[in-house]
């Protein structure tokens, strides 16, 4: 420190400015100072007055030349309050205890490298070229709230890569025209950009590798002109994107609205109401220990994915329920959702053929809801997805044209499907190969086509019968499949209803007759007509019946005449009628007379349908034995 009075060429404004450094007080109405000498006065430090506490406290000046405090030491506090810079001050390298900017005016400003005991603030200023606190250390709190900054030349208005501050960082209401980097910064406690603006052509927020040890908030209003880019981010709270307005220009490394890939968040998205995308949403291999809110978030994106979530893994629910709007593609594909996935009063819409919800290989801890008023113009692909609890369709609306496919659900299990849409769909529902517990929908809503190739599920609700489900599994676009009526048949079977599950079987085989070669669709309607292949055996005892009935009628009217030589058995008319129609049994009464004339045809008759009627009955008796 200086024992000596100022400079002899320091004007009387200077001279001002040194009593006023040494008492502490607010240096004011000192209309120009020059850079040079505030650096002579924070570097020669005088000593203080006794009882006070050395310190610059500058207001309202013009400070001309250029402030170089470069690699300086310096001890005090250090406060600029409405002044003007003609240079760019310059801090790099330097040590300072307390740095303070209000409302200052400046062309830029730089302190790479520079270390702050502790807090440093630049706020409410306007900077007319970048504000460069790369590598900056600061020991408390760094604010840059109210601040405007213009980038030239392009170069950025913020760079602040390997920042490093050991509270929080507060940038509310920034303005930033140019790009802002925070590449692999650290910030110990909360990160916030509430109400900012990232504007300009260049706009966009570079932070891959940040650190933060609180939340970090792009809220209330915080609005980028491009892209933001959080790539393999760590957030220990939770990430806040309420009410914000973000535009990105495609789906390539650096072009998402919002780049959060391969990130941990230790808290929740909340990135529900007011948030409005204009470009994708990349939440792709990242890990959310709390919740995803998206609830009323519009996200637009028609060209291509709006919300891209593969392999997302979410410890709570992942919200997007009434209000959320998509234009664009929602893929989850192998996402983990420890919680429920709710989809209720949603909207969602692919263009271009393209899936408005594609979610394969995603697994649910609890429940899937699509439901409730969601709307889906386009596909909704659901393959290979396990559901712990229910997936939900009621109320839905599936908008597709007839012949697309509407609901992709293959290769699937859940304990409950909801199959109740709003309107029955016009595309194709496709359920092939998935497994439910219980499946519960409406015959209102049955889809035009419906895919049911390997099906499983172990009840339905409501209870219908045999006959009115028939036209559900009528429905195969791709033409009849034996495993639906095998599977319908089985439920009915499981619990008790055989009489429905035999009208199934019996379908199934007429079915089936449509598909055979004319030989064996011959075969296959004698089967039905004579025994209903099996599962109406009172139709051949019926018809024996009759036969038995008409040929002992006739036998006795016009018996036959004994064949042979001896003496015949006593002529029994319904044994000779019963040797005939039974083949494998001989009474000896075919053997002992022989009929004539016309009674021969009649012989004839009754040796045919005894056949056809013992072999069909035995193949429906033996078609019934194997399946039980």
């Amino acid at each position: 420190m200086s024992d000596d009075g100022p400079p002899h060429d320091w004007d009387a404004h200077e001279r001002r400015l040194w009593e006023a450094y040494r008492h502490g007080e607010w240096c004011e109405d000192v209309p120009v100072i020059r850079a040079e000498a505030l650096r002579w006065l924070l570097l020669a430090a005088p000593r203080p007055v006794p009882g006070s506490l050395a310190r610059l406290r500058l207001r309202g000046a013009r400070v001309t030349g250029t402030l170089d405090l470069a690699e300086a030491v310096v001890q005090g506090a250090i406060r600029l309050e409405t002044c003007r810079f003609d240079e760019a001050p310059c801090f790099d390298g330097g040590q300072f205890g307390v740095l303070q900017l209000k409302d200052c005016a400046l062309p830029g400003l730089s302190a790479a490298g520079a270390r702050v005991g502790q807090g440093c603030e630049i706020v409410g200023c306007t900077l007319d070229g970048t504000l460069n606190l790369r590598s900056l250390s600061v020991g408390t709190h760094l604010l840059l709230d109210g601040s405007t900054v213009t980038a030239h030349d392009g170069g950025a208005a913020v760079d602040a890569e390997s920042l490093a501050v050991e509270e929080h960082l507060s940038a509310a209401e920034l303005v930033c025209t140019g790009p802002v980097y925070l590449n692999s910064s650290r910030i110990q406690d909360t990160l916030g950009f509430r109400g900012a603006r990232i504007q300009g052509d260049r706009a966009y927020l570079q932070a891959p590798e940040l650190t933060v040890g609180g939340g970090l908030y792009l809220d209330r209003g915080f609005t980028s002109d491009g892209g933001i880019n959080l790539y393999g981010a760590s957030i220990g709270g939770s990430l806040h994107l309420e009410n914000s307005t973000l535009t990105g220009t495609g789906e390539r490394r650096g072009e998402p609205a919002l780049q959060l890939m391969c990130a941990s968040v230790g808290g929740d998205i909340q990135a529900g109401t007011g948030l409005v995308v204009r470009g994708c949403l990349d939440l792709r291999d990242t890990t959310v220990r709390g919740t995803v809110v998206l609830k009323r978030a519009r996200l637009h994106h028609p060209a291509g994915t709006a919300l891209n979530a593969k392999r997302l893994h979410v410890g709570g629910d992942l919200n997007c329920r009434g209000g959320f709007v998509a234009e664009g593609t929602v893929n989850l594909c192998d996402a983990r959702v420890g919680g429920s996935v709710l989809f209720e009063g949603a909207e969602l819409s692919g263009f271009a053929g393209a899936a408005a919800l594609r979610a394969n290989g995603i697994e649910v801890g609890a429940e899937f809801n699509c439901c409730d008023g969601l709307t889906a113009h386009g596909r909704i692909s659901l393959s290979s997805v396990t559901v712990r609890a229910k997936l939900c369709f009621q109320g839905a609306a599936l908008d597709v044209p007839a012949g697309e496919r509407a609901l992709v659900c293959r290769r699937s299990a859940a304990a409950e499907l909801m199959l109740k849409p709003r309107e029955a769909p016009l595309g194709i529902v496709d359920l092939s190969h998935t497994r439910i517990g219980v499946l519960r929908d409406d015959p209102a809503g049955w889809p035009r086509s419906l895919v049911l190739e390997g099906f499983a599920y172990d009840s339905t609700q409501p209870a219908l019968s045999g006959q009115e489900r028939l036209t559900w599994l009528d429905r195969d676009p791709a033409g009849f499949a034996p495993q639906p009526y095998e599977q319908l048949a089985a439920n009915y079977q499981r619990h008790g209803r055989d009489s429905d599950a035999r009208v199934v079987l019996l379908a199934k085989q007429r079915r089936m007759r449509t598909t055979l070669p004319w030989p064996a669709r011959i075969w296959s309607l004698l089967q039905d007509l004579t025994v209903g292949y099996g599962y109406r055996p009172l139709r051949a005892v019926l018809l024996l019946a009759v036969f038995f009935t008409v040929g002992t009628a006739l036998f006795a009217t016009w018996p036959p005449t004994p064949d042979g030589e001896g003496v015949p058995p006593d002529f029994q008319p319904a044994v000779y009628t019963l040797d005939l129609l039974l083949p494998v049994v001989d009474f000896g009464q075919d053997r002992a007379f022989s009929a004539h004339g016309a009674m021969q045809w009649v012989v004839v008759v009754l040796v045919s349908a005894g056949w056809i009627l013992a072999t069909t009955a035995a193949a429906g008796v033996n078609r019934v034995l194997r399946r039980s």
